[in-house]
């Protein structure tokens, strides 16, 4: 015998409120408090219920799938930071009654400036650009007639709507840490022109530098990746800093490994911070300094305005950071620890 199917009238009768209730927590109308709705979706989604989506589409227009557009670029060895950000948004998009469908944007489609096939073929009601695009595909976007925000990068255009994680002051914070061990040499590793979190990331390592009256040094800004996104053999050559602040985990990793072959170690002749708390930063011997990107927070903010831009097609909310946390581990030595010093 095949189990019933759960209703509303049982979501009500297990809360203790009534399928009126039950019915506008789970179409988002006004009447209920926004706590009341996340329980009452909670104990919907604990107790097994499932919304007709098909149904619903029909009589309301809308298809309830929000599309997840990631350039072709930062897929790959970038994978595990990116999927971890697209499996919470799909995570949270479920809470909403939303399904998340996934298209990597191929590097022709881009350049040739072709629109998402999830677009052009009607298959969302709108999309959650993660992963920065390039200018001339951003401009081509403004075309795009459903709504839109961008995860984890932003532009100069007001008219997008971006979620970011707050880049500037958590590597403004690394920064002084390193300062306080007693660092005054410390690099950037990062092509600056290449993302607005990079570019981010190194101006809270400069303004750092300002405030401590340390002079900014061209020859301590070392090059990660060509402006496609490509990564670069790190050159470490000549006067090297006692420190190295790195845009992302990965590009951390792949110092400290390069670091290695040359036949230093990690914390002993060089510090070595990054940025993101991914896989990376536990792949690192020794276990990396980096501050951790909240995408669960960011997750749940992009699914929250994407939503309501459905609903209310002239929202705007403009830049939203969320605030990260550094995390203190062991790829940092004081400077007075440092033999050649």
């Amino acid at each position: 015998m095949k189990n019933r199917q759960v209703t509303m009238k049982d979501i009500a009768k297990r809360m203790g409120v009534s399928s009126v209730t039950i019915s506008k927590a789970l179409n988002d109308k006004d009447g209920v408090s926004e706590e009341l709705k996340a329980e009452i979706k909670r104990v919907s989604i604990e107790m097994g219920y499932r919304i007709n989506t098909l149904a619903k589409s029909m009589k309301e227009g809308y298809s309830y799938n929000i599309g997840i557009l990631i350039p072709e670029r930062f897929t790959g060895d970038l994978q595990s930071f990116y999927m971890k950000f697209y499996n919470q948004v799909s995570k949270v998009l479920e809470n909403y009654n939303y399904y998340a469908i996934l298209e990597i944007l191929d590097k022709k489609d881009e350049e040739e400036l072709n629109f998402p096939r999830i677009y052009s073929e009607n298959k969302v009601d709108g999309i959650i650009v993660l992963g920065q695009l390039n200018n001339d595909y951003i401009e081509m976007f403004q075309n795009i007639d459903i709504p839109n925000v961008f995860l984890d990068f932003y532009t100069d255009n007001s008219q997008f709507d971006s979620i970011v994680t707050d880049n500037f002051y958590g590597v403004y914070e690394l920064t002084n840490y390193l300062i306080k061990l007693g660092h005054t040499n410390i690099g950037f590793v990062g092509n600056i022109h290449s993302t607005s979190s990079i570019q981010d990331r190194y101006l809270g390592y400069y303004k750092s530098l300002l405030e401590h009256n340390i002079p900014l040094k061209d020859s301590y800004i070392f090059k990660d990746r060509d402006d496609y996104g490509k990564y670069l053999d790190i050159e470490l050559t000549g006067d090297l800093p006692t420190a190295f602040v790195c845009n992302c985990d990965q590009v951390a990793y792949n110092l400290i490994r390069r670091l290695n072959s040359l036949g230093y170690n990690v914390p002993n002749d060089f510090s070595v911070v990054g940025f993101d708390d991914d896989i990376y930063a536990s792949l690192t011997t020794p276990p990396l300094t980096t501050v951790a990107v909240d995408v669960k927070e960011m997750s749940s903010v992009a699914v929250k305005i994407i939503i309501k831009k459905i609903k209310d097609k002239t929202a705007k909310y403009g830049r939203i950071l969320i605030k990260g946390n550094v995390i203190y581990r062991e790829s940092v030595n004081r400077i007075d620890c440092y033999s050649k010093s």
